[in-house]
């Protein structure tokens, strides 16, 4: 028989011990820690790259496809948007520019089509006539007398249709891009006589371009 010290020691010795196998089995179970070194890279971040901006060129071909698809649907509010906001777009009926062709601002614009005012656009090559139109009717004649948006031909600040009138595009809007789309002709009879072209004229104007001149060519007496 043990006596009461002896059993409080043997108690004792047995808690320690239980004590010691638990830390053990703790201590084998915790994974260890970690570290990074301090010569590893970190992974590379993705970023953004950034699309080069459009030449002059390439902007007025992307805005001329929007004037003529505002043209084709007869959206005007569309193409005032893209009219000069101050200057609005001047109208020749052929490759000549002159001062006194006639101009719409962006509110004359949107309400082109439903305005029945008749307009003198200038004078009928060969003939001297008068050109009064509405504007609808002169859209017809002098705009989009051809569907432009399947041309054959399309430049930047090269004329494409050849023929009596001078184009002075250039002189009359300075530093502009004018982007034309060329039909070289349809009745292969008259041998090519029977071109059309129409210019879209873009200007800068507080830092974007502007639409400020839309002009119809053929070819002339």
């Amino acid at each position: 028989m043990f006596s009461l010290h002896e059993h409080g020691l043997i108690k004792w010795l047995l808690s320690v011990t239980v004590m010691g196998l638990l830390l053990a089995l703790v201590a084998c179970n915790t994974p260890a820690p970690t570290s990074i070194p301090a010569t590893a890279e970190l992974p590379a971040v993705a970023t953004a790259t950034l699309a080069p901006p459009l030449s002059p060129e390439d902007t007025a071909l992307a805005l001329g496809a929007q004037v003529l698809a505002a043209l084709k649907a007869q959206d005007m509010a569309a193409l005032a948007a893209l009219a000069h906001p101050t200057q609005g777009v001047r109208f020749s009926p052929y490759a000549f520019v002159r001062d006194e062709d006639v101009v719409f601002t962006p509110a004359q614009l949107s309400g082109a089509f439903s305005d029945s005012t008749v307009v003198a656009w200038g004078a009928y090559d060969g003939s001297g006539e008068p050109i009064n139109l509405t504007f609808a009717a002169y859209y017809q004649e002098f705009i989009f007398d051809q569907d432009f948006t399947t041309a054959e031909a399309v430049s930047v600040n090269e004329r494409l249709g050849q023929g009596n009138s001078i184009d002075n595009s250039q002189e009359t809007y300075p530093g502009a891009m004018v982007v034309e789309y060329h039909f070289p002709g349809f009745n292969p009879e008259y041998e090519g006589m029977d071109w059309v072209s129409l210019r879209l004229v873009f200007q800068e104007f507080e830092g974007r371009w502007v639409l400020v001149g839309i002009i119809h060519d053929q070819w002339t007496i």
